[in-house]
């Protein structure tokens, strides 16, 4: 199994698309839990870190710093 190397601000596909018909979310806290954002529509949702790795696909864009 690959290890998921992701980062505050990055931005993730995840398995399955928001109900919004967009599938690009937005890391914005990361902890025992990630909460991320959706680009299309703001929603955002808390996973625990577990969960996360298990239903996150790729990495579509690393965060600059």
């Amino acid at each position: 199994m690959e290890k998921k190397d992701f980062n505050l601000h990055d931005v993730v596909e995840m398995k399955k698309p928001h109900p919004c018909g967009t599938n690009r979310w937005r890391i914005i806290r990361m902890g025992m839990d990630i909460r991320m954002k959706c680009e299309g529509c703001g929603h955002s949702v808390m996973l625990p870190r577990r969960e996360f790795t298990r239903k996150m696909k790729k990495i579509l864009e690393k965060h600059e710093e």
